[in-house]
């Protein structure tokens, strides 16, 4: 009887060994599926809290609309009737003091019309003038695989880029856009560039794709995204899901591996699927080659503040759903969420619940990473004074660090991920990468990959 382990809990692993289970379920195989977590709860950056009336999610807390709808989880996981879509409404950014909107019509804070351009309160006249370089200057030198940054400044200019993009992408993408590329960002700006010969003539081609169910780009579920790993923990009843088990070593035995964990148990397995950090993974092989490939990926941090105060939402801009922030002197926060604007489920009583950003990229970060949490709440209500001019005693918080947790795909992601995979393929086969580290960071692109590792071990049974 063959064995297949997924080590890692996260919605990757969860993915992966939900689509095995299918296989074995449909099948009748006697395959035995093994998910192993090293904390006490599945789930991974996905973890909902509800406390005081309000709904929190420590991680994630949302889902892109037009992915999911591609994708089957949501009605295979018979979470159709728990859906929630985000209100609709502006999103700013903080500059000079104050809090300006991003033009409706774009699309990452890239103009979609040359109208948009044009009514754009972010950027000056002459650097609107800079952007329309766009319509006439022709792509010569850039592929997908040099820095999305540097392309969108040499068509765009520098401007636009820095005052109204760039606080855009940071808000999605860690790390700045000068390391990050065009293919591990955004491709389809490349590609519009190629057929229309303009990055906004190609997003007002396209709009339609960017305004799925109108306002309504992100979904969630009434109670939280916690319910999406219960679901998925409740479909995989025929395989064993073990919890507080940390694998720590892997090693080769009889065309098999033997991988042994923190409480000394050890689980012998044809296959593996590495669902875990990329900083999680390299310690388990010892095998250099491997590990220096490892060393190549790199990590950066992020701090989330919640807050939640007895007043009421409205006390903020009726249309908008919250702000970025683009000057680094001004706010140590780099963003932030009017949660229970953008989210109505996640304020019981309509009261104000605002979530806080703090990203590694910020040159106030290295005084931020080692307060702790009533230390991180303070620095939170300041930002909330200079910005909102709310200065409430708050009744709800949550503070969540995942410090050196967040993948970063810097210029060099993409080939450093395809020589690990060769190495692995060569020295380790049955052993898979999954996950973040490696292949996106949306839930749908989690959730994808760990369906498309789990059909590869199946091609292999």
């Amino acid at each position: 009887m063959k064995t297949v382990l997924v080590i890692g809990g996260g919605v990757t692993g969860l993915s992966a060994m939900y689509e095995l289970h299918k296989w074995k379920k449909a099948n009748q195989s006697d395959v035995r599926l093994i998910l192993t977590e090293a904390s006490s709860d599945l789930g991974g950056k996905i973890r909902t809290v509800n406390e005081h009336g309000f709904l929190m999610e420590a991680g994630a807390d949302s889902i892109v609309t037009r992915k999911a709808k591609m994708m089957s989880f949501i009605e295979e996981l018979g979470l159709e009737n728990e859906i929630v879509y985000n209100a609709s409404g502006r999103s700013f950014i903080y500059t000079d003091g104050e809090i300006k909107p991003i033009p409706s019509d774009a699309v990452f804070g890239i103009p979609a019309s040359i109208e948009s351009l044009a009514k754009s309160t972010l950027i000056s006249a002459e650097g609107k003038v800079e952007a329309l370089k766009d319509l006439y200057t022709k792509n010569e030198t850039f592929t997908k695989n040099d820095s999305i940054g540097e392309f969108l400044e040499y068509f765009l200019g520098k401007e636009i880029v820095q005052k109204q993009i760039a606080p855009v992408l940071s808000g999605v993408y860690s790390g700045k856009l000068s390391d990050l590329t065009i293919a591990s960002t955004l491709p389809y700006v490349f590609d519009y560039k190629e057929e229309y010969g303009s990055i906004m003539k190609g997003f007002e081609a396209n709009k339609k794709k960017f305004q799925s169910g109108g306002g309504q780009k992100f979904i969630s579920f009434r109670n939280g995204l916690g319910v999406l790993i219960d679901a998925f923990e409740q479909k995989i009843e025929q395989a064993e899901i073990l919890k507080g088990m940390e694998a720590k070593k892997i090693e080769k035995a009889n065309n098999r591996y033997q991988v042994t964990f923190s409480n000394q148990e050890i689980i012998e397995a044809d296959h593996i699927v590495l669902a875990i950090p990329h900083s999680a993974a390299e310690n388990l092989i010892d095998d250099e080659a491997i590990k220096r490939e490892f060393s190549t990926l790199e990590n950066s941090s992020l701090i989330s503040v919640y807050v939640g105060f007895d007043v009421p939402d409205h006390v903020l801009p009726e249309d908008g759903t919250g702000f970025i922030a683009a000057d680094d002197h001004e706010l140590t926060c780099n963003a932030c969420t009017w949660t229970s604007r953008k989210w109505g489920h996640t304020s019981e009583n309509g009261n104000l619940l605002v979530r806080l950003f703090y990203k590694s990229v910020h040159p106030a970060f290295d005084s931020l990473k080692d307060l702790n949490e009533e230390e991180l709440l303070q620095v939170a209500l300041e930002d909330i004074r200079k910005s909102l001019q709310i200065d409430a005693v708050p009744v709800s918080s949550l503070v969540t660090n995942w410090s050196d947790q967040m993948p970063n795909y810097l210029i060099t992601h993409r080939q450093s991920v395809e020589a690990l995979e060769k190495n692995l393929e060569a020295a380790y086969p049955g052993i898979a990468l999954a996950g973040c580290s490696y292949y996106g960071v949306g839930i749908p692109d989690c959730i994808e990959n760990g369906e498309k590792t789990a059909k590869t071990i199946i091609e292999c049974m």
